[in-house]
């Protein structure tokens, strides 16, 4: 578990940086592009990784789980990629961070109906509703004088991608579980591919790389898909996926931080507050559920 929680710090730092490198990235190409080139240099990632430790991507009953690794590759990567592509042409960021902070509870609300032994407990709500407000304070000086930019169309977008990640985790625990967290993550990259390509195909002559976005997209594909999703697999597998998607709660804090590192950002108030509310709600989140006591005493004194 602590292994878990371990990788969760991990993800978050990784996936906090992605948001500089996107910023670079989307320069010199469109997000369909984007999103193509960052899935297949995830995927060669992993692909050596394979060659490294001399595994085979078709282990023993990998026919059997084509259709969820499909699946996963449209909600888990294509669907919610392409949607924050296309909703920050209409949002600000800033609605877009809210918005992609409710997938959690997303999770929470499906993991109810879809995986009854790992529903959350009380507690485990009030983390999810704790760690959602934080988000809100965190981000809440950029909103201040400045309205929430926003489309229809745009936040059906955002809203909808966060979804598709909670679909996702959902679809791991019910037909991926246990599931070696390379092979999953090699598999659903490699169906991501195709259909990233498929949305691309107009664009792709646009595209004109300049060196700083190349990184960039080394950078997010070896990265933010190649080792995140190993990340993400063995937390799903180890925490569940209630637990395992609170790492967008973190997201913010660890802008946060590659922000005063990297770029000397001040630190406010108001942002170490949200920082710690979001801390408090993690925790929260990630408090076992206890199980009702059992009957010890069942068929005692019965003759």
């Amino acid at each position: 578990m602590r292994r878990g929680y371990a990788a969760l710090a991990l993800l978050a730092l990784i996936w906090g940086a992605s948001f500089l490198f996107i910023k670079l990235a989307v320069r010199d190409m469109s997000p369909a592009t984007l999103v193509l080139l960052r899935a297949a240099t995830g995927l060669a990632t992993l692909a050596l990784i394979l060659a490294v430790r001399r595994q085979t991507p078709f282990p023993a009953g990998t026919r059997k789980r084509l259709l969820p690794f499909v699946i996963m590759a449209i909600f888990g990567s294509a669907l919610p990629w392409f949607g924050f592509g296309f909703g920050e042409l209409s949002i600000s960021s800033a609605l877009a961070s809210i918005l992609n902070a409710t997938t959690p509870l997303w999770t929470a609300v499906f993991a109810f109906w879809v995986t009854p032994a790992e529903r959350p407990s009380g507690l485990n709500y009030a983390g999810v509703a704790v760690g959602f407000v934080g988000t809100g304070i965190l981000i809440a000086p950029d909103l201040i004088g400045q309205p929430l930019r926003a489309t229809t169309i745009g936040t059906l977008a955002v809203a909808g991608a966060a979804a598709c990640y909670a679909v996702a985790a959902m679809v791991q625990r019910r037909r991926l579980r246990g599931v070696s967290p390379l092979q999953g993550a090699f598999w659903q990259l490699a169906f991501t591919v195709p259909l990233a390509f498929a949305g691309a195909a107009p664009t792709i002559g646009t595209t004109h790389l300049h060196w700083l976005s190349l990184a960039a997209i080394v950078a997010l594909g070896a990265g933010g898909s190649g080792i995140a999703y190993l990340l993400y697999y063995y937390m799903l597998n180890t925490l569940g996926a209630t637990r395992a998607t609170t790492v967008t709660f973190l997201l913010p804090v660890t802008a946060v931080f590659w922000g005063a590192t990297l770029l000397r950002e001040a630190l406010s108030v108001p942002i170490l507050v949200g920082m710690v509310v979001i801390l408090l709600g993690v925790f929260l989140t990630s408090r076992p559920r206890r199980e009702r006591a059992s009957a010890v005493t069942e068929n005692r004194g019965v003759a």
